[in-house]
């Protein structure tokens, strides 16, 4: 049963991976325009996307700190 369930999701997987080649051209190359970050910015929601960026990323930063305060405080406490 294992083995047809492992074949299944293979040959479902592999569907997943076939893609449609598209060109490369020399404008994607110079790479001079984003176009998703140019709309961001005419649509004023480029604001919102740093706010969530910067609340997360403080998060990260205050679990970080209180977590080395409890590793800290747990040290302390150990007999050496």
């Amino acid at each position: 049963m294992k083995k047809l369930l492992v074949l299944a999701l293979l040959l479902f997987s592999l569907n997943a991976l076939a893609q449609e080649k598209i060109e490369v051209t020399e404008a994607d190359y110079a790479n001079d325009r984003v176009e998703m970050a140019d709309q961001f910015r005419a649509e004023g929601k480029i604001y919102v996307l740093v706010g969530i960026i910067v609340i997360i990323f403080g998060g990260i930063v205050v679990y970080v700190i209180n977590t080395d305060r409890k590793i800290t405080n747990i040290e302390k406490n150990l007999p050496s």
